[in-house]
């Protein structure tokens, strides 16, 4: 009778169990500017793809949550952080102190620079040289910032475009005489566009740029979740692969 007991007692407990609804992975949402390639564009599918993608959806993965990709402009990312609307923003941003200001970031996840691109013909040589000439920049980017403090915030001749691609275009057209933007992006124009004729100069002034995950400041909980999926892909080699993916080895 005790072990018929126990065994009605065991079926009741594992019917019990099996009637416990899941635990939903948590859903966080990510805002990323998808023009940025190869960190962020987006496919034939009009799905968001490149390194950032990849990398965020690896950390989440490794720490058991999910993520949903959202194509936001540049302009918009860190208003849509700050307002709620979204959880993450991963889309090539430098940390810098003033940016750290309004919104924590996680650990580098990657080393970048700037790069002067000019026409092959072009007589500029470094970055000095660009002072009187129609410079291109992204709005907003580390490239506008550099290009500012060198020759002032409110300098005519600083040309801000959406994306790079547009001052790159321009530059093509010769509506400016030189575009500075990050290393990887311009390089990665370069491959894609071999019949344009440009050239890049890397500016001794130009220091490296560490990119960090951003969230909203004093979000610790989901800041560790990302600093510690971070150090477990760079610790697995899935963070080497997704290198090697889109910058070669």
């Amino acid at each position: 009778m005790l072990k018929l007991k126990t065994i009605i007692s065991c079926i009741g407990l594992s019917a019990a169990i099996i009637a416990m609804p899941a635990v939903a992975e948590k859903t966080y949402t990510v805002a990323t500017d998808a023009t940025f390639a190869p960190f962020e564009s987006l496919s034939k599918n009009r799905e968001i793809v490149g390194f950032d993608a990849d990398i965020i959806k690896a950390i989440a993965a490794k720490q058991g949550f999910k993520v949903k990709m959202n194509n936001t402009p540049w302009e918009g990312l860190f208003v849509s952080l700050n307002n709620g609307e979204r959880d993450i923003v991963i889309a090539a941003v430098t940390i810098t102190p003033e940016r750290q200001k309004s919104m924590d970031f996680s650990a580098p996840y990657f080393d970048a620079k700037q790069l002067i691109v000019v026409k092959e013909n072009s007589p500029i040589k470094q970055f000095s040289d660009l002072k009187g000439k129609k410079v291109g920049v992204q709005n907003g980017t580390t490239g506008d910032t550099v290009v500012q403090k060198q020759f002032g915030k409110t300098n005519p001749d600083i040309r801000r475009y959406e994306n790079i691609t547009l001052a790159l275009s321009e530059l093509s057209n010769s509506g400016v005489n030189a575009v500075v933007a990050d290393n990887a992006v311009v390089r990665n124009y370069l491959v894609n566009n071999p019949k344009q004729k440009f050239r890049l100069i890397d500016d001794t002034s130009f220091e490296v740029e560490h990119y960090g995950i951003a969230v909203r400041k004093g979000n610790t909980q989901l800041l560790n979740e990302i600093n510690a999926g971070l150090a477990g892909i760079k610790a697995d080699g899935s963070y080497q692969k997704i290198q090697n993916k889109y910058f070669g080895k």
